[in-house]
């Protein structure tokens, strides 16, 4: 009796293809699309290629907040978000954490706001009001993010 064994060994809740990091633009780190996986609980029925995309929104939307704050970095001769000075947290610099806080927390919003139109029956849409409250927490959590990169206060007091 002849034949091929092959023997593969299956690992919960990891894609089952390695994803190629998203690459910034050269000032803000790169995104690792496995490591935020991981992070965020994003789970294997989004696709690479849709999680590829919430990244890039992500990107966007944080680019488009520190703009201005990158501009001045640059401008002050620091070639990268690591190269400027902060304190250094289990290795790495702060505002890179940050970063990629705010990635991590704005991707994830995107997903659960596109995911949750599957489903319109009555209980699809209880389902999409109970994840309301999430999408906001994580646009809050991002934010916050950007706006502790910034130096900024998180709390916004408008009179009326």
């Amino acid at each position: 009796m002849s034949g091929l064994v092959v023997k593969t060994a299956v690992v919960s809740g990891t894609p089952a293809a390695i994803e190629a990091v998203v690459i910034n633009d050269g000032w803000f780190p790169d995104i690792d699309p496995t490591s935020l996986r991981e992070a965020y609980r994003i789970r294997d029925n989004v696709t690479p290629e849709r999680l590829r995309k919430a990244i890039l929104g992500a990107m966007l939307t944080a680019g488009n907040q520190l703009a201005i704050w990158q501009a001045a970095h640059l401008l002050a001769g620091r070639p990268t978000l690591g190269s400027v000075p902060t304190t250094i947290l289990d290795g790495r610099s702060r505002l890179v954490l940050l970063y990629a806080r705010a990635i991590g927390a704005y991707a994830k919003a995107e997903l659960v706001e596109t995911y949750r139109d599957i489903d319109t029956a009555t209980a699809g849409q209880r389902q999409a009001d109970e994840l309301e409250p999430s999408i906001v927490e994580l646009r809050r959590d991002a934010l916050h993010a950007v706006r502790d990169m910034l130096g900024r206060g998180r709390v916004r007091v408008e009179l009326i």
